[in-house]
Order: structure tokens, then sequence, then C-alpha cells
């Protein structure tokens, strides 16, 4: 096929090109993946300044999206690729072979650093997601420090680069360009730019922005970085927010302030205990789905009213296909029984049959979980999703929609729906999602390209 880039394409593979470090702040379907191939073509056979480079990826989008890429397009196709990935054996032998470009999981890239046996000599890393790479504390970020110095160019692709908190930047930028903007340590960074927030004596919970700081930090990295949101660029359908809320019986809020209150929560012969607060949210994010996993493992059912709320919505789409997120496998056995009763035809979206089944409009009603919302194109399929229970990781959440809320769309306007427990924690994770975009959209427009602007210089 033959490549026919847009303006921002354009803008943004040329940023490559001349900036070695780079972050490139790409929302879902705007063609982050043929941008870095472009830039590595020309790097590679034009300006012959690399020889080899390393894409990292989620692992799907490793397997499927990238080889894909790299074969769809006329300027592209002849580039060769290796895929580490497998057993191994099978990732040993990937890493020896000839190849332009080598893509890994980012699970395995603490392996063939450390592990493999086999020299690191890449002049060029792609990081896809690079906020993946937000802990200093996880393997792949302590691996790939190793080896950064050794590494010409590094160019990290994400559109949600601090989906939490600011605080992620500075990992992330670490990896970039090695502490030069945000500080090689990330105790320099919490002095310049936070203060504490939530303490118990000389123990540090939680940090707060300095005043003036979020715009100093955007200041600080906005010479390496664009950032561009699809709205701006794409003809994108119209996208509609709306929650349904259900509200749990006396006896089901007793049950739910009771293990809030107590932490301990008795059922009969079962006991839940949450012994943090972590913990706590997590089990009463299940309460508030309706079943909770006991020390046990076994399910505690306790009410159905997420599960009547779903089925009111399916009758309601009259036969147009609905994707529905789940999060915890009693919420997929639950829905699947309740889908089997009413006789729907449901599946998993996942496997590469399933992904073409959903966009051929066989599937009505598909069942995705939130971390697998990576680089799968759904929006041939249906314009709805229905959140059956809440993550509190912004960057699943907006992956997940992004599914169908992009580029390519058939209907004009894509639904996402929310079921929401009255008086329980889904309405903090909903507002907390929703404050966290606010800082995200806050970072994206810091540094958001100016087109126009650089159109006219």
């Amino acid at each position: 096929m033959k490549y026919k880039p847009h303006k921002y394409q354009e803008y943004a593979t040329d940023f490559i090109l001349t900036h070695p470090e780079a972050a490139i702040l790409l929302d879902c379907g705007l063609g982050k993946t043929v941008i870095s191939l472009t830039a590595i073509e020309e790097l590679m056979f034009d300006r012959f300044e690399i020889s080899k480079v390393l894409i990292i990826a989620p692992l799907r989008v490793a397997r499927s999206t990238w080889p894909a890429e790299i074969e769809k397009w006329d300027h592209t196709g002849y580039l060769t690729y290796s895929l580490i990935t497998g057993t191994a054996a099978e990732r040993l032998a990937a890493m020896q072979a000839n190849a332009d470009i080598y893509i890994v999981n980012r699970e395995n890239v603490a392996w063939m650093i450390e592990k493999s046996g086999l020299p690191f000599d890449y002049d060029m890393i792609v990081v896809d997601e690079l906020s993946s790479f937000k802990s200093l504390q996880a393997k792949r970020f302590k691996a790939l420090m190793k080896v950064r110095p050794t590494v010409s160019r590094v160019i990290g692709l994400t559109g949600t680069p601090a989906s939490n908190t600011l605080m992620d930047l500075w990992a992330e930028f670490r990896i970039l360009d090695m502490g030069k903007r945000l500080g090689k340590f990330l105790s320099s960074y919490r002095v310049n730019y936070f203060l504490p927030d939530q303490m118990n004596g000389y123990i540090v919970y939680s940090y707060k922005m300095q005043p003036g700081a979020e715009q100093r930090i955007y200041d600080a990295i906005s010479d390496i970085t664009i950032s561009m949101k699809a709205a701006d660029y794409l003809p994108m359908p119209e996208k509609v927010e709306v929650s349904t809320e259900v509200e749990m019986s006396d006896d089901e809020k007793g049950i739910y302030k009771e293990l809030k209150k107590e932490l301990v929560l008795s059922i009969g012969s079962d006991e839940i205990t949450a012994s943090n607060a972590a913990t706590l949210s997590n089990k009463l994010l299940q309460l508030s789905n309706g079943a909770v996993y006991s020390d046990d493992g076994n399910v505690m059912h306790v009410h159905n009213r997420k599960i009547d709320a779903l089925e009111d919505l399916i009758e309601a789409a009259n036969g147009k296909p609905v994707l529905v997120a789940y999060w915890y496998k009693h919420d997929l056995l639950r829905i699947s029984e309740r889908l089997a009763k009413m006789g729907v035809g449901y599946d998993l979206v996942g496997s590469d049959e399933t992904i073409k089944r959903w966009n051929r409009g066989e599937i009505p009603v598909g069942l995705i979980h939130p971390s697998a919302g990576y680089g799968l194109n759904l929006q041939e399929g249906g314009s709805t999703i229905i959140w059956f229970g809440l993550t509190w990781s912004l960057e699943l959440y907006q992956q997940t929609n992004a599914r169908l809320w992009r580029q390519g769309q058939k209907d004009g306007t894509v639904i996402i729906q929310h079921i929401i427990t009255k008086g329980s924690i889904d309405e903090r994770v909903l507002k907390a999602l929703q404050e966290k975009d606010t800082t995200q959209n806050n970072l994206i427009d810091a540094v958001k390209a100016d087109l126009e602007v650089s159109n006219d210089n």
C-alpha cells in the first residue's frame, strides 16, 4: 500500500529524524507505528545513520501490530525484522538472526540484556508505550538503563505519558535523555518540583506539586517532546460518555460498609480481609460489581445489580453489537452465565480470529479485559462499549476506549457507558479517572506541536 502521510505525520517523522532523543505523544489512531517506521527507513537507508533497531512494545503489539505495519506499506515492506518472543531458544535464535529491526515484548527486555549472553549492539531503540517504563524499580527499567549510554537514538511513543501523576515522567525521560532535563535522580526531581503531602512522621506517602512546578516541568521537556490529539487532526466520531447508576439494597449496603469500616468481613464460613488501602480498594471494587473473592479464593456472590443493568443495556441495544469491559474473572463468569441465559451470542475478543469475527459483526456481545486493549482495531464491529467494572488505570481505560473511538469508526457516535454502583467506590474511581485525564491533557497541551507555526517557518 502506498503511504500518503498527513501533515502531522510528516511533522512527527521529521521530528524523529532531527531529534535523537524524542518523546512522541500521540493519541491512538494517529499512526505512530508508520510514523516511526518511515523515520527508521530514512535513517537506515537514506542517511545511513543507523543499522540495527530495537523496538520494545506490549506483547500483542510486538507480535501483530509492528510486523503487520512493516509489511503493509510499500516504502517499508522491504525492511527485514526478527521477533524476539517465545521460548528462550526461540528468542536467542531471533536475536542472532540477520535483520534491520528487532522487536521484543517489554517483559523480555531484562532477559535479553542480562541473561541472553548476547551483546546489546542496537544503535536505535523505539519504546512503544513509554509509560510502561515509569517505574524505576521495575526490572525492565533497570536493565534498559544499563545499556542506554551505548545507544545513539531513543524514541518514546505513548498517548498517556502521565496517567497517574507527573512524578511518572521522571523515569520515562531518564530513559530518553539520561537525566538531562528532569535530573539524574528521582530524589532531586521531587525536591525541585514537589512537596510532601500525606505524611506520618518522616514517612512520606504522597507528594503534591510545588506552585508553578507543572509548567516548569513542561518547559524542561518541551524541546524533545511533541504531542498531538486525534481530535485535532483526524475526522473523529463524536464521543458520548454516560453512566447508568444501580443501587444496592440496605443489606448489601451494610455488607459494603462493614468491609469498608472494619477491613474484615465475615460471610458464613468465609472471611475477607483487607490489610491495606490498596487491597481494600480492590475488595470494594469487586463488591461494587456484585461478587468478591474470599481469602481462600472462593467467590462470594453479593448482588446482581450490575448484571441486571447490563442485561437491560444489551436489550436496549436491540441487536447492535456492544463491547463489554470487565476486570475480575468472577465478573466474566457471571456475565457469561447471564448472556447464555438471555440467549445472546458472545465471545472473548482478543485472538486474531475473534477480532476478525467482531469486525465482521458476527459477535453480538464482545467481552474484553482492559489489559488486552493495546493495539486492537475494533472500530468496524461496533460503536458502544459498556464498562461493567472500572479500573484505576487511566492508560488502560483510554486504550480500551480507543479500540472503538478512533479513525475509521463507521458510526458517527461512539457511546462509552459506565455501570456505576451508587454510593460505592465506583464513583471515586470514575472521578479519579476524570481528574487524571485533566492532568494528562494539561501535559499534552503544554507541549503540543503547533503545526501551523512550524509550517510557516
